[in-house]
């Protein structure tokens, strides 16, 4: 029987929201093993003199825990 672990992390890019999920996961990837899922759970932007500079996103990646 398979358990699984959900961890919150959270992302960032001047790109795009695409752009930050991306790049999350590919952080993520490279100390998580057994990645199987994720959900975003809040999408926020830093905005500076009108413009969006910076996209963030909030996320529960879940992985399988090795037995």
């Amino acid at each position: 029987m398979a358990v699984a672990r959900v961890t919150k992390i959270t992302a960032a890019s001047p790109k795009s929201w695409q752009d930050a999920v991306t790049e999350g996961l590919r952080r993520a990837n490279k100390t998580i093993r057994g990645l199987t899922g994720l959900e975003v759970v809040s999408m926020k932007a830093h905005i500076e003199k009108g413009k969006i500079t910076d996209y963030r996103v909030t996320m529960e990646i879940t992985f399988i825990l090795e037995e």
